[in-house]
């Protein structure tokens, strides 16, 4: 069948298989190269792969919960959203997540995701106590710090490339409130919100957006959004009452593919304008539900077609902080210069370094999408040197169409990962985005 990540470029015709048991799945290993499959939340072509795609989704349940210190206990295609729509309403909320509740606990494994907690509180895997993966020949392994520990290091952030993720245990954080308490600090230009993100270090949440085609003294003009969770004492009398109910609001749907030429330098200036006055407009302190804090994208369902039907490329990457002020002003000035401005735009602070091929590094991230086309293909060739030349890298479950070499010039840990892959046997977990990158 033809499958396509979320930004719907690529699309691959795969030969995709649907296991609902341990049994089945090991009967679908013996099929060749293989890539198992979340929910189909990564970007580009990480999760498909033309001999066998692995659908994992049907490796729903939930198994175990302790009350004691929060430890959930999942299969690995367990939705992010479901665990939250149980266990939110019990005072618990994840430690992290990014920025759609739609991916499978698998896939946050794979990727090692990384929230607005970031520069506090690290990536998703400092929270997984263990996991168990299907190596090649159907074995499973308990994975842990103190059990199989390279594999388990490697597994967390490596794409899949290690084995099938079919059970995953990790921790729970308590809350008071399903109620965020939001800050919203605007910003003049990119060294403002610079400041902002620094002088904030101790919130816990903090993301901003940014305009990517303001030029001159408003260049890199921003929203800083801050983020506590609520306790009861900050509600009002009636949320108090009843603190985890939050009212339920329409579903929105993108119901057909917009033309392409509706996201344009134009459109998008007027969208970067109308969000910039909207957020002085509101800054200071209010209260808003997790769903409208966490997840402003997943209220309009398919929001990708948005793009048209060629679909989009998402560029993500982090820059070291000394470098980080330099290179985003470089990065924004190509946008700009580009006329091909991003209608998402997003900037986080970063904390330390994880292992293995794990994304983040301390500094600052900056992500953008773009329509699909021969143009933008070659705005992000350019966005990617200036990313190389101020030391940064780049995020594998945004990536669609970056070249092996690269990756290698990025990240060196590449190099280590490709071989510890055939030290171990591992060649056979292979996805679209493995095979492009050389891994």
């Amino acid at each position: 069948m033809m499958i396509e990540g979320w930004g719907r470029f690529p699309r691959q015709l795969c030969r995709v298989h649907a296991p609902r048991d341990e049994a089945a799945l090991r009967m679908a290993l013996a099929e060749g190269p293989r890539i198992a499959r979340g929910n189909g939340r990564g970007y580009g072509d990480c999760a498909m792969q033309r001999n066998a795609t692995i659908d994992m989704r049907a490796f729903r349940r939930m198994l175990a919960f302790e009350e004691e210190n929060g430890q959930l206990v999942v299969e690995a295609g367990v939705l992010l959203a479901d665990v939250i729509a149980t266990f939110l309403p019990r005072g618990w909320f994840p430690p992290v997540t990014p920025g759609t509740k739609f991916v499978t606990i698998g896939g946050m494994v794979a990727a090692d995701v990384h929230g607005k907690n970031h520069h506090r509180d690290g990536t998703f895997g400092r929270f997984v106590d263990w996991l168990d993966l299907m190596t090649e020949d159907g074995t499973v392994l308990r994975c842990s710090p103190q059990e199989n520990a390279e594999l388990f290091a490697w597994t967390i952030g490596g794409m899949g490339l290690t084995g099938i993720i079919l059970r995953v245990a990790f921790r729970l954080r308590r809350v008071e409130s399903a109620w965020i308490r939001q800050t919203t600090l605007p910003a003049r230009d990119l060294g403002e919100v610079m400041a902002l993100f620094e002088a904030n270090e101790a919130a816990t949440y903090s993301v901003a957006w940014i305009d990517c085609l303001t030029t001159g003294a408003a260049m890199g003009r921003s929203a800083l959004m801050l983020g506590e969770h609520a306790t009861t004492d900050e509600l009002s009398r009636v949320r108090r009452s009843a603190p985890f109910h939050v009212p339920r609001k329409p579903v929105r749907k993108v119901p057909v593919d917009l033309p392409q030429v509706a996201l344009n330098r134009m459109t998008v200036r007027a969208f970067n304008a109308l969000y910039h006055r909207n957020a002085r407009a509101g800054a200071g302190t209010s209260v808003v539900d997790w769903d409208s804090y966490f997840y402003p994208l997943d209220a309009i369902l398919e929001w990708n077609r948005i793009y048209g039907a060629r679909g989009f490329m998402q560029f993500q990457c982090v820059l070291p902080t000394g470098a980080a002020k330099e290179g985003l002003t470089a990065l924004l000035q190509a946008i700009a210069a580009s006329g091909q401005g991003s209608f998402l735009s997003v900037l986080k602070r970063m904390g330390g370094e994880a292992g293995g091929m794990s994304f983040p590094r301390e500094g600052y991230t900056l992500a953008l999408d773009f329509p699909f086309s021969e143009r933008s293909a070659s705005l992000m060739d350019r966005l990617d040197a200036i990313t190389l030349d101020h030391g940064g890298r780049f995020y594998l479950a945004k990536d669609a169409r970056m070249a092996a070499a690269t990756l290698r010039r990025s990240d060196p840990r590449a190099g280590a990962f490709a071989a510890m892959r055939r030290e171990c046997a591992l060649g056979l977990f292979r996805s679209s985005q493995s095979e492009r990158l050389c891994l």
